[in-house]
């Protein structure tokens, strides 16, 4: 029995196209559980270290603008729902019901082919983003969240006093 994590993003046109719900209750079907989640707004900075890999692409300006919702027009489709998922062979269980990346080659039954769609101006939107091996979902996970937004630790932690101006409630 292997046990991975793996980050799943429902993107902002998932979120343009009220599909969170159904998502949700596809990746359900995996046996995998949330052990994080959260709502946020996408920075160019983690929109640009998220798709690293993609940074000498020709597309790379308009795969930011699509992570960061520009593509549809903002708020308040400017956010993602990021999840972290566990679970015995997590990542291959999760792929399967996500799809193929490209929505026009999924299976009509993934979320992916369900719901995605290749846009008139040549856009993937391919609704979620999951890890693709255990690597990935390392960097990812670490990438979108800290430590204490999980309910386990899941990697090597230490304890650092930092300093910084932080937003409180009035």
């Amino acid at each position: 029995m292997v046990i991975e994590y793996a980050l799943v993003l429902i993107k902002p046109d998932g979120v343009k196209k009220s599909l969170t719900g159904n998502v949700l209750t596809k990746l359900s079907q995996t046996g995998c559980h949330i052990i994080g989640s959260k709502v946020l707004k996408v920075s160019r900075e983690l929109a640009s270290e998220h798709y690293r890999h993609l940074k000498d692409k020709p597309f790379f300006e308009s795969v930011i603008d699509y992570i960061q919702g520009k593509t549809f027009g903002g708020a308040p489709f400017d956010r993602v729902f990021a999840f972290v998922y566990k679970g015995e062979n997590a990542i291959a269980k999760l792929r399967e019901i996500v799809g193929a990346t490209n929505p026009e080659s999924a299976e009509p039954t993934t979320i992916r082919g369900s719901y995605g769609r290749i846009a008139k101006n040549g856009t993937m939107e391919n609704v979620v983003h999951c890890s693709s091996d255990t690597t990935d979902a390392k960097r990812e996970i670490q990438l979108w969240f800290g430590p204490n937004e999980l309910t386990e630790e899941i990697y090597p932690t230490k304890k650092e006093t930092v300093t910084e101006e932080k937003t409180i409630w009035a």
